[in-house]
């Protein structure tokens, strides 16, 4: 049978064509809808989102670091300032291999260990999106090789900013500080406002005025393109620079202080009494800041803590020694103040002194005794005996209320951080730090500034200025004033009122009285300290022992190691008249205070009164000759210093003194000749001493041991242990 072949349908084919037409079409018109639903999400429900995310792409904010303000001197001299520099930034999430990147910008710039530990250190630390400086301070070729070969490094920028630099160098260390990079434990004290910030003060003024000085951080917006080149700045949030510092501190009488010491180390403090304005404030040895701003080095920092003398320890405001001798004014102020003591009451000082029922005795400063002695006596020949018996008369109560009246065991709230209150001993401080009782002995101890007395410079300077300015008890302080901008006029800081230490202005008489026999009587510890002086000083030395005497003999400090020498200490304010200057000196290993201490602040009252620098220190304003000063005749006429191997003759240099007056600021009326000029009864005596050369001449810088009357560490013997031993200086 023959096949027969299925006949089409056009039909159903038709039909079978229009329904998969009809599927496709509506397959596609659901493409068509959902592409279009996706771009209007894009378009216009995300708008917003994405429009930022590619301003984001192509404004990249950058952070605009403010200047730190600058810090002078009283007289306008910068002691800290900022210099322009460029550093190397790394963003670790853009610069992929790290380890890789360091060892190729390695052999373009030198890096070494320290600058890579510090990364590595900050890497782990850190987040990935957050830069990290590598190295500070580029030099002009490390700058143009990095330029050069900028591509083969991304995530690695060259930034510029401004670095600390302190022109004086290792002189204000202990005044001003220095500035160190930022830690992690700064950036939780800064917040997320710190990113920014490369460093933060560390020490002195630069830490405790750290939020004026830093200012506030500023925004730039900066267009880039597709390489992360910037092109231009679309946008900023200016930083606000931070506020500029004066200070009381007066840079000339610094370095008159710093060459006063020799070679010697210790610390002096100087200020002026009527308004607490620190005027010097020396610590030796000292160090150079500059090492620590951008990262000291570990050979640097181990020769300053392998250094027995511990440079970096501030001795004014941290350290503290037993006051000695220095202790007996105020002592004597508080028998009078209490009523213990009249100022015609004597004690009779015979060389040794005895606690009833007791064998073991206390010696004065000679062997043989003051004999009787008043409360001036007691002051200017440094009378131990006196102070024994006033003490146990008085009680330890009463002691320690009076002499922390006067500012002992507290801080004298100086603006740097850290400073130590001292010891000021009374029973409940024994018993607290020892859990021993308190006995009669450790009263006559105290009586003469030994036992666990510990008093700071500043705590002494203060108490001293007290005495000078009519009792008045001023907190001392180093910054005078601000000002917010360049063209802005500074502005005075507000000062407390001073407290009082005294109501008896005939006491405060008496015992500043005491204080100029010392130096100007006849039996005073520090008569030599007068010689050829055209003004009048009042003073107390001291000497804090290291180790007893044995037996009746003394010991004599320059036959020990320095580390067991007595520290020689000296306070006093000048002129006595009309103080203007305060002082407080310590000097660690100087044997007695009459003959080391007392110099030192010799050359301090000069250069503060007459503007007589030490020998070898040069004027820092020292201004050229003007043209009356051309000539010999002309010389003459102007008071010009002659001229020598045919240079021009220079005028003589201007006082540095400032008034405390503020309307008061014509330095030709604040010189030591108008000062002398408001004292008539004066001028006679100390006209010939302002001229004469002789009388100019500064004080010798030592004296012989046994000249000046009880400073000559032979005092009687004792047995008792060394806290209780005493040379009356």
């Amino acid at each position: 049978m023959a096949s027969r072949r299925a006949s089409k349908n056009p039909h159903a084919e038709a039909e079978q064509f229009r329904r998969r037409a009809a599927l496709g079409f509506l397959v596609a018109a659901l493409a068509l809808g959902g592409l279009a639903a996706w771009y209007f999400r894009l378009q216009v429900l995300q708008h917003d989102d994405f429009a930022t995310r590619s301003e984001a792409n192509r404004i990249r904010p950058r952070p605009v670091v403010p200047a730190r303000g600058m810090i002078y001197d009283r007289q306008g001299r910068l002691l800290a300032e900022n210099v322009p520099a460029f550093r190397l930034d790394v963003t670790p999430d853009k610069a992929g291999d790290t380890e890789k990147l360091l060892a190729e910008l390695g052999q373009l710039i030198p890096l070494d260990e320290d600058e890579i530990e510090h990364f590595r250190r900050e890497r782990k630390a850190g987040r990935g999106f957050r830069p990290i400086t590598l190295k500070l301070r580029l030099s002009d070729e490390e700058m143009a090789a990095f330029a050069v070969n900028r591509w083969r490094f991304p995530g690695v920028e060259m930034e510029p900013y401004l670095t600390r630099h302190y022109p004086y160098g290792d002189l204000f260390a202990h005044v001003i500080g220095y500035v160190g990079r930022i830690d992690e434990k700064d950036l939780e004290t800064l917040g997320e406002g710190g990113t920014a910030l490369t460093h933060i003060g560390k020490t002195g003024i630069e830490r405790s005025y750290e939020d004026l000085l830093r200012g506030k951080v500023g925004y730039e917006q900066i267009e880039t393109n597709v390489q992360g080149r910037a092109l231009r700045t679309v946008g900023r949030v200016p930083a606000r620079p931070g506020s500029d510092l004066r200070l009381s501190i007066d840079a000339e009488l610094q370095r008159a202080a710093v060459a006063a010491f020799g070679e010697l180390e210790g610390t002096a403090v100087a200020m002026d009494p009527r308004t607490g304005e620190i005027l010097a404030l020396v610590s030796l040895p000292s160090y150079d800041p500059n090492l620590f701003v951008n990262g000291i080095s570990h050979a640097d920092y181990r020769a300053l803590m392998d250094n027995p003398s511990r440079p970096q320890f501030n001795r004014a405001v941290l350290g503290g020694v037993a006051p000695g001798s220095t202790l007996k004014p105020f002592l004597a102020l508080a028998g009078l103040d209490s009523g213990v003591r009249r100022p015609e009451d004597r004690t009779l000082s015979t060389g040794m002194f005895y606690l009833p029922g007791n064998s073991r005795g206390w010696g004065d400063s000679h062997r043989g005794g003051h004999g009787w002695t008043d409360a001036r006596k007691s002051i200017a020949d440094s009378v131990n005996t006196y102070y024994y018996q006033l003490a146990l008369d008085m009680g330890i109560e009463r002691i320690q209320q009076y002499l922390t009246r006067y500012g002992f065991g507290e801080p004298s709230g100086i603006d740097l951080v850290g400073e130590s209150t001292g010891i000021l001993p009374s029973p409940a401080w024994k018993l607290r730090q020892r859990k021993e009782r308190w006995y009669p002995g450790d009263t006559v101890n105290i009586s003469i500034g030994q036992g666990d007395w510990k008093v700071t410079p500043l705590q002494m300077v203060r108490a001293t200025g007290a005495l000078a300015d009519d009792g008045h008890l001023r907190r001392p302080h180093l910054v005078e004033a601000r000002r917010d901008r360049f063209d802005a006029p500074w502005s005075a800081l507000e000062r407390g009122e001073p407290g009082q230490i005294s109501e008896r202005p005939d006491n405060l008489r008496v015992v500043r009285e005491g204080m100029e026999m010392t130096i100007h009587g006849p039996g005073g510890t520090a008569r030599m300290m007068s010689v050829g002086a055209p003004y009048r000083m009042a003073g107390k030395t001291g000497t804090a022992q290291v180790v007893s005497r044995r037996g009746t003999g003394a010991v004599d400090p320059r036959s020990l190691p320095m580390h067991l020498r007595h520290r020689a200490l000296f306070i006093g304010f000048a002129p006595a008249e009309d103080p203007q200057i305060a002082v407080a000196v310590a000097v660690e290993g100087g044997g007695y205070g009459g003959s080391t201490a007392a110099p030192i602040a010799r050359k301090i009252f000069d250069a503060w009164l007459l503007g007589k620098l030490p020998d070898g220190v040069e004027p820092l304003d020292a201004a050229p000759a003007p043209a009356s000063c051309a000539g010999a005749g002309a010389a003459a006429e102007a008071g010009c210093t002659p001229a020598t191997d045919g240079e021009l003759p220079l005028p003589p240099p201007p006082s540095r003194r400032t008034p405390a007056q503020a309307g008061d600021r014509n330095p030709a009326d604040n010189n030591f000749g108008s000062w002398l000029r408001r004292q008539p009864q004066l001028q006679r005596a100390a006209a010939p001493a302002v001229d004469a050369p002789a009388a100019r001449a500064p004080a010798p810088a030592t004296v012989p041991a046994a000249a000046p009357a009880g400073d000559d560490g032979s005092a009687a013997g004792t047995t008792e242990p060394p806290a209780a031993q005493e040379n009356g200086r």
